[in-house]
């Protein structure tokens, strides 16, 4: 989560219905420039196959088309290809992949400042994160291991706890707290056994004396960030 973005290769190789032809201009069925869209033909055509060609869905996918057309809007789709792409918007047209994503988390045409802030973070997302790192940390001794984690459920679980406007800034916080947690338990490992690397086991009861409060009480605000102390914790915690 070290960066808050998305891969837009879901829509683009849904875009123009060209999924699965071997060349341009080939396997579209019923095709129609981009720029004839707005054409009363074209416009029964959608309509007749159950578009809703006012709803934002559809909007927001045209909006899309055209940016990829181009000026000239010289290039093909069709109506299979417009119905695949507005299953990855939401009613609000909003770009979801389905439902991949959750509303609120593009960053695209968000500037980097107004995105990582801090705001406040409730005590019960903060304590699952906490406890996440903590499992593991213990499992992966320390690793920080993509294939089996399960912070992306946290994440999304906090994600949609609060307010779409806050989602970015949320995630951002909650991001500080999570490697805040990591910190203090490899801070804590390295106290009792300063000879111990990531990766190798070490005594699990070490992590009991490290508690979310006291990680939290010790974080130092620092611009747009949440620093620990360089060990800050061990055993006597």
């Amino acid at each position: 989560m070290s960066k808050i973005n998305t891969d837009y290769s879901y829509l683009l190789e849904l875009m123009f219905g060209m999924k699965n032809s071997k060349s341009s201009g080939k396997g579209i069925v019923n095709s129609f420039k981009v720029s004839d869209i707005s054409s009363s033909s074209v416009q029964t055509q959608l309509r007749a196959a159950g578009i809703d060609t006012n709803s934002k869905q559809y909007k927001a996918v045209i909006s899309e088309m055209m940016k990829t057309a181009g000026e000239t809007g010289a290039m093909f789709t069709n109506v299979q290809a417009i119905k695949n792409l507005m299953s990855g918007y939401n009613s609000d047209g909003e770009y979801t992949a389905g439902g991949r994503i959750v509303p609120g988390m593009l960053v695209n045409g968000i500037p980097e400042s107004e995105r990582h802030q801090i705001i406040s973070i409730s005590e019960d997302a903060r304590q699952k994160m906490f406890e996440n790192c903590k499992r593991e940390f213990i499992a992966e001794y320390g690793v920080a291991n993509g294939d089996t984690t399960k912070r992306s459920d946290v994440y999304r679980a906090f994600q949609l706890s609060i307010k779409k406007e806050d989602r970015l800034k949320g995630t951002w916080t909650l991001q500080q707290y999570e490697t805040a947690y990591n910190q203090a338990f490899y801070d804590a490992v390295k106290a009792t056994d300063p000879n111990w690397e990531i990766g190798k086991p070490f005594n699990r009861s070490v992590l009991d004396s490290v508690t979310r409060e006291a990680v939290d009480n010790a974080l130092v605000k620092q611009g747009n960030r949440l620093v620990l102390p360089r060990k800050s914790f061990d055993t006597s915690i």
